[in-house]
Order: C-alpha cells, then sequence, then structure tokens
C-alpha cells in the first residue's frame, strides 16, 4: 500500500513535523530547569508563584485550542502553525530578558494561548496526509519530539545554565523557533493536491483512499454533535487525569533529581534524559503494533496502568534509596508516553472528517486543563509537605483513574468501533 500510496510523504513530511512539535515542547519544557536554576532568586519568587507560573502555561493552552484547530480545519493549518512558530520563539527568547515577575506572568499565559492550536493542527495535518493504517505510526513520530526534545534538552539546558545562565539559555533556545517558521512556509503544504511534488497519479490515489475510509464513518452534522459524543466526552476526561500525571512528571522531575543528594544542575540534566529515552523505545512499539493490529484500546490502558503502579512503587519506598526510586520513576515516564501514537489515532478512525480536527483539539484542550493541574498540584504538594510523596500518590491516581476511563470509553477493538460512534444528527 505504501508503495502505491506516495513513500516519499515519509521522509518528506515526518520529519519537518518532527522538528516543528520539538521545538514547541522545547520552549515549554525548559521552565522546568529555569525554575531549578537560579530564576527564582533572581526574580523573587517563591515557591507557590513558582508552581503557578509552570501552570499558568496550560491555562492559556486550554482557551484557544478549538478555535485554532477549526481555523486550520476551515482554512489553513500551515499558515497557522507558521505564525505560531514566530510568536512562541519570541515569548520564549522574552523569558529569558525580563526582570519582572508580573510580565513572566503574562509571557506564560501568552506561550499557551499561540501553541494551543499546533497539536491539534498538527494532528489534523497528519490525518489528511496519513491512511488509517498509517496514523498512528505518523503521530507518534510527531509527538516523539516530546520526549526526544526533552532527551537532549535536559542535557543542553543544563550545561547553558551552568555556562551562560538561566536567561541566555531561554533566549538561545528561542530563536530556533523563528528560523524554522520560515524553513515549514516553504517545505510543507495543506493537503496533497496542493503538493508539488507529488504527481497527478500519487495525488489522485492518496486522495482516493483517504475518501474511502470516510465512508466507512457515520456523518456528523456539526461539532456540537461531535462535541456531545459518548467517546469525545470519556477521551476528553481520560486525557485530562493521564495529563496530570505527564506534566506533574515533565515540570517538575528536575526538581525532584536535583534536590537528592550530591547532586547538581549538570548532573540533573543527564539523569532527566533518562526517563525519555525508554519513553521513545515505548512509543515508536506501541505505535508500530496498533497499526498492525488497528486495535488501539490494548495500547493504551495497559501503559497507563504501568505508570499508576510505578509512581506508587516510588511512593512507597520514598527517600530511603534514591535509585531504586529513581528507576521507577523512568518506568513511569516511559509507559505514560508509550500510548499517544494509539491514542491520537482514535477519534479520526470514528470521527468524519469535518468535526474530527474540532474533537481532537477538545480533547488536548482538556488535557491542558489536566497539565495545568498536575504542573500547579505537583508543586504545591512538594512545597507543601516538604518531599515527594504525596506527588507521587497523586499522579499514580491520576493514571489509575484514565486507565479505567479507557476500558470504558472503548468498549471494542477498533475494527468495529465505527459501528459504536455516535452521530447526533
Amino acid at each position: 500500500m505504501e508503495k502505491t500510496l506516495a513513500p516519499t510523504r515519509w521522509y518528506r513530511l515526518i520529519p519537518i513535523a518532527f522538528i516543528t512539535y520539538s521545538l514547541a515542547y522545547l520552549d515549554r519544557a525548559n521552565f522546568g530547569f529555569g525554575a531549578a536554576s537560579g530564576m527564582a532568586t533572581d526574580l523573587n519568587i517563591t515557591p507557590s508563584m513558582s508552581s503557578l507560573l509552570g501552570s499558568l502555561f496550560f491555562l492559556g493552552y486550554f482557551f484557544f485550542q478549538v478555535p485554532g484547530a477549526i481555523y486550520a480545519e476551515n482554512r489553513s493549518a500551515k499558515r497557522l502553525i507558521f505564525w505560531s512558530l514566530i510568536l512562541w520563539g519570541g515569548l520564549a527568547m522574552a523569558t529569558g530578558i525580563i526582570s519582572n515577575v508580573n510580565l513572566l506572568i503574562v509571557i506564560r499565559f501568552m506561550l499557551g494561548v499561540v501553541e494551543s492550536a499546533v497539536m491539534p493542527s498538527m494532528l489534523l495535518f497528519l490525518s489528511r496526509w496519513f491512511t488509517k493504517a498509517e496514523r498512528s505510526r505518523a503521530n507518534t513520530f510527531l509527538i516523539l519530539g516530546n520526549p526526544a526534545t526533552i532527551l537532549w534538552m535536559s542535557v543542553l539546558s543544563g550545561y547553558l545554565i551552568k555556562s551562560v545562565g538561566w536567561r541566555w539559555m531561554f533566549i538561545l533556545e528561542g530563536l530556533p523557533a523563528i528560523i524554522w517558521a520560515f524553513f515549514w512556509w516553504r517545505l510543507v503544504a495543506d493537503k496533497p493536491g496542493d503538493a508539488r511534488w507529488l504527481s497527478e497519479r500519487e495525488k489522485q490515489d492518496l486522495e482516493a483512499e483517504l475518501q474511502n475510509e470516510q465512508q466507512g464513518i457515520k456523518p456528523v452534522k456539526n461539532y456540537a454533535a461531535a462535541f456531545k459524543s459518548r467517546i469525545v466526552i470519556l477521551l476528553s476526561l481520560q486525557y485530562a487525569l493521564w495529563s496530570i500525571g505527564v506534566y506533574g512528571f515533565v515540570m517538575w522531575l528536575p526538581s525532584i533529581i536535583n534536590a537528592a543528594p550530591n547532586m547538581d544542575i549538570v548532573k540533573t540534566g543527564w539523569l532527566s534524559s533518562v526517563p525519555y529515552v525508554l519513553a521513545i523505545i515505548g512509543m515508536l512499539s506501541a505505535s508500530y503494533f496498533s497499526d498492525k493490529t488497528l486495535n488501539r484500546k490494548i495500547f493504551v490502558w495497559p501503559f497507563l496502568l504501568l505508570g499508576a503502579v510505578a509512581f506508587y512503587g516510588s511512593y512507597l519506598i520514598g527517600a530511603t534509596n534514591f535509585w531504586l526510586s529513581f528507576v521507577l520513576l523512568i518506568i513511569a515516564g516511559g509507559a505514560m508516553y508509550a500510548p499517544y501514537g494509539p491514542f491520537f489515532a482514535i477519534i479520526p478512525d470514528l470521527l468524519p472528517k469535518n468535526v474530527a480536527g474540532g474533537a481532537m483539539a477538545l480533547i488536548n484542550s482538556f488535557g491542558a486543563l489536566g497539565s495545568f493541574a498536575g504542573a500547579y498540584l505537583v508543586g504545591y504538594l512538594n512545597g507543601s509537605t516538604g518531599g515527594f510523596g504525596a506527588s507521587y500518590i497523586f499522579m499514580a491516581g491520576s493514571l489509575l483513574l484514565s486507565a479505567i476511563i479507557t476500558l470504558i470509553a472503548v468498549k471494542t477493538p477498533d475494527k468495529q468501533m465505527r459501528t459504536e460512534a455516535v452521530a447526533v444528527q
């Protein structure tokens, strides 16, 4: 099939999508390193304010998901992502320049706003280029930008902070997004019909296959109908709980490691990167077998359950054995990331293309609420209890509930799920 359906799509589009989302994630995740270094002291940021700043990004991220995705669906994902790249790069650089915590509050919120439509727009973009049998892998290569970026960013940020300070870290890590925006604009097309690098036969074959897939999906009249469907409501709740664990982990892992005996910021950077090696392996494996079997559910809930068990194990061990606790955190990190590709393939498999982008945006916006809660409450629990045990329990409980809701929401293998999709006419 891939031979007939333009194999050039994989090496032409996937690296571009990967780099774009990597840069988005770079400007989002390096705040944890700034907070673990001298940023709080220089700007007189209290522990509670640090928790708020870490989570404000996700509040801005929540509000503009759906409008951005609707614009991308009806107008142009290419144009929306171009301007987002420029704006978020500029805001990330501004983080390294300001000296007022009130300006930092505004910047963190606005960074969330301008990045909010990127994830659903990119998922929508890939759904126009890759078929159902390819979609979980395509999504995974996109979202792989998340753990892969944290892997190298963790090491790089540690060295940058040590050599030039936290301010230059933000400036130097924000600039690439602005430069890449112009590569993005030059290299991508919104849909196959606009691509000069595909032959007419390749365009026709790909469009015909994508159109044929739509015929097997029940029609949904509009966004309101899609948003009220059982699967979208349950997956929104599931993703919110899942994101509590993910972003509580991402935002505060550097601080957790940095609190260990005989630790410095460079060692913290190296150790913080380790869970994301396992995450990359897990994501590639889960997406491959998900596309092979077309069964999404079985590659989502077991990983979330494993993450919950690993966090609970870290809680039981506590501070008595840092290295054993750290191994469990590695497992938790890898398990939380593994299901992303199969998860985001569920909605395009079930809902027609006129509402799929908006539905993915709604689910992702609830994920942003979970991320806000995870980033804020994990930081709050760490600060108020003077340890990490309470936050481990909190993240474990959230992942457990997320796994249970996945079992409830997705009742049958994906080959039969189309007959169960709710379509409010």
